[in-house]
């Protein structure tokens, strides 16, 4: 277990460094940074390592083998009531507490947090059975049914506050977090596995892109409900930090809050998968005790990383932002903030879950390595689309309607599994260090610009949920480019082989060993 755990520290290690580094050299050099703030960072950055490390460790343990377990019970549910009852409800309260929502709701001052969090949650219920149902029943492909949700979400962004706008397409990133994402993964993998007749890999994949739509719809009727209702920014503050016992202090101060959130996220899936065990699993004492381990791993771990993220990576970016914003070269924005985009998605824990989910459902035709590449290309663009933003002012929407518009004409193209992975990518890859950290730095940036903070540096959470799913559909273009090379090849292989011509035997095999040495392989 101590072997385990130190691997996966020394990978949390590998993935936060690089944007640990940055940060450094951007305090040393363009944007001096107070030295309290920068020893708020500093630890927060240890406590992310730390906790990156258990929560992926107990992920492994228990949220997998919960999700997994659970869902191979609903897929064996007979009455379809109680299938929708136990699905949407299971959408619901593993959302109402996502850290993630949390930091989101508190920044629309104007609206209670518990009716954003609410109307948030529902969609993810609602499309959680949606989804749960086209696995077990239907035979929709996810293509089709994303191409309708997305067009009636556009048909209703015109008709809603430019206000809400922003909040609603980040809701549909910031729903898919660390607590969400493990669970319901693994309870669409149990409940493919259990249920499903058609591709095990495609309908492995495309519950979190699903979940991720239904905030988004929710959120824009409740903005046509509410389109009198004007939404107030309230500008982030700074803590004052000069000592060292401040810098504890902070931290010490925000433990609590973040202990309680961790319980009731991890709560209502303990239940559930309790409720499962007495009834139906009755699974034995050891797999139990290590789920239980697991828990425990993981709540340390999410405590950790939270509290390190929050109270240490959001002060620095929003720092960071305003000061940079400050300088007269503004437009180097734009490169900073790919370059700290590129790198800083490798520390979404969620990221990791969905990364070794792909490789092992694929076998490995789609390797982990291939898939952070593919997403922090992807998250690069959509940081400097939204620095640039910030800059000019341009609305979001012309940035998402031509970006999805694009994402869904590709799911024609390319393979199934590769549209259900990149549409889930979205989800994933706008987790808490894009709340925390990317967001902030949006937000000083804007208000040391002037500008309008809702509409302006809000979206950037919906720009990083956007850009994987044109990324990971062009890595599934080139896969499917070689696999059709290598076929081709294989023929022409067989085809020289079965020459008759004995004669020219020596020249076939050197003229085919060519022609695979020209061909690349499939990963």
């Amino acid at each position: 277990m101590s072997q385990n755990l130190k691997a996966k520290i020394s990978e949390a290690l590998s993935s936060v460094l690089p944007i640990t580094g940055i940060v450094l050299l951007l305090s040393f050099t363009l944007a001096p940074m107070p030295i309290g703030t920068l020893m708020l960072f500093l630890l927060g950055a240890i406590l992310l390592i730390v906790g990156m490390g258990f929560f992926s460790l107990g992920a492994d343990m228990s949220m997998m083998p919960m999700g997994d377990g659970v869902g191979g019970e609903v897929a064996r549910t007979r009455s379809k009531v109680k299938l929708i009852l136990l699905c949407f409800f299971i959408g619901v309260f593993a959302t109402i507490a996502e850290p993630d929502l949390q930091v989101l709701a508190r920044q629309v001052p104007a609206v209670p947090d518990m009716v954003i969090i609410l109307t948030v949650a529902a969609g993810v219920g609602v499309f959680l059975v949606a989804a749960v149902l086209r696995t077990l029943f239907g035979h929709i492909p996810l293509s089709r049914m994303l191409i309708v949700c997305y067009l009636v979400v556009f048909a209703l962004a015109p008709l809603i506050p430019k206000e809400f706008l922003a909040v609603a397409f980040d809701s549909g990133g910031v729903t898919t977090g660390p607590i969400t994402v493990p669970f319901i993964m693994a309870l669409g993998l149990g409940v493919s596995s259990a249920g499903s007749r058609s591709s095990g890999e495609e309908n492995s994949f495309g519950i979190v892109a699903l979940c991720s739509i239904g905030p988004i719809l929710t959120v824009l009727i409740m903005g046509l409900c509410m389109h009198s209702v004007e939404i107030a920014y309230i500008p982030f503050t700074i803590p004052t930090v000069f000592t060292s016992q401040d810098v504890g202090l902070q931290f010490m101060r925000g433990f609590p809050t973040y202990i309680k959130e961790v319980v009731l996220g991890l709560l209502p899936m303990v239940l559930f998968f309790t409720a499962f065990q007495l009834f139906s699993l009755h699974l034995k004492r050891a797999p139990l005790i290590k789920i239980a381990v697991g828990i425990g791993y993981t709540f340390i771990g999410l405590v950790l990383f939270l509290t390190g993220v929050n109270v240490g990576f959001m002060p620095a970016g929003n720092f960071l932002g305003a000061t940079i914003a400050s300088l007269d070269q503004k437009w180097i924005l734009i490169p900073l903030g790919m370059i700290v985009g590129y790198f800083i998605v490798a520390a979404e824990p969620a990221v990791h879950v969905l990364n070794k989910q792909v490789e092992e459902v694929t076998g490995g035709a789609i390797p982990q390595k291939a898939m952070r590449l593919s997403l922090s290309v992807g998250v690069a663009v959509s940081v400097g689309i939204a620095m640039l933003r910030v800059l000019t002012g341009v609305s979001v929407m012309w940035f998402l309607i031509p970006g999805y518009a694009a994402a869904l004409f590709m799911m024609l193209r390319v393979p199934p599994v590769f549209s259900a992975i990149a549409f889930d990518s979205g989800g994933v890859a706008s987790g808490p260090m894009t709340a925390t950290f990317l967001l902030p730095f949006a937000m000083g940036a804007c208000e040391r610009l002037g500008g309008d903070i809702l509409t302006d540096a809000f979206g950037i959470v919906a720009m990083v949920a956007m850009t994987p799913l044109i990324t990971i559909q062009c890595l599934g273009l080139v896969y499917k480019h070689k696999l059709t090379h290598t076929r081709e090849v294989t023929e022409l292989e067989e085809a020289l082989m079965t020459d008759t011509d004995i004669i020219d035997y020596d020249e076939t095999i050197t003229e085919t060993e060519e022609v695979l040495s020209d061909g690349n392989q499939p990963s």
